[in-house]
């Protein structure tokens, strides 16, 4: 009887010729994977596009364009209530974008940019909450992982021909979007 960690399977490629014998062990596992990115992708994906409400639609106590763009005029960002909006629209749309697994190398990049933002603000701070940046430094770099492995297969960037299978190359050009925007914007702030 062969053990299941030496059992091989042989899945077709798609030229139609077997492709490389790959353990069993290896190729059960991705189910669970699947399943892993998707509560990463809707825990991380809704908790951001509810902090995008706050600041559009004043939403779950938050201040709204008006209050959040006062906020962001004490932190120097010129046109502050078009920036509130601006930054309302990338939490909410890049937070369901990942939650849904829709273009998820740039959604995810939405969000870590979002962050970079949120952490130049409360740097200074130490590293713990209340003031520190250990949130805001967890959530970007969840994003970015995303961004470089992929929605997983329950998505619907599966469903999307050209974007079926993840290309880690699309992950790191949409990181490196997302810093060249967040980078931008750091420095219209006085």
């Amino acid at each position: 009887m062969t053990s299941p960690a030496t059992t091989l399977s042989r899945p077709a490629a798609a030229t139609g010729q077997n492709a490389p014998a790959v353990p069993a062990a290896l190729a059960a596992p991705a189910r669970a994977y699947d399943t892993g990115l998707l509560v990463l992708r809707l825990v991380l994906g809704l908790t951001i596009a509810a902090h995008g409400a706050q600041k559009l639609f004043g939403w779950f106590a938050g201040g709204g364009v008006e209050g959040t763009g006062m906020y962001f005029a004490s932190l120097g960002y010129p046109s502050p209530e078009a920036f509130a909006v601006v930054a309302g629209l990338t939490e909410t749309l890049g937070g369901l974008g990942l939650a849904l697994g829709l273009l998820t190398p740039l959604a995810a990049a939405a969000v870590a940019g979002t962050l970079v933002n949120a952490i130049s603000v409360k740097w200074g701070g130490g590293f713990f909450a209340p003031e520190g940046v250990e949130y805001e430094l967890l959530i970007a770099l969840a994003a970015v992982a995303l961004a470089l492995t992929g929605p997983g297969r329950i998505a619907v960037d599966r469903l999307v021909p050209r974007l079926r299978s993840h290309r880690l190359a699309h992950g790191v050009a949409a990181i490196a979007l997302g810093a060249v925007l967040a980078g931008t914007t750091l420095l219209l702030r006085h």
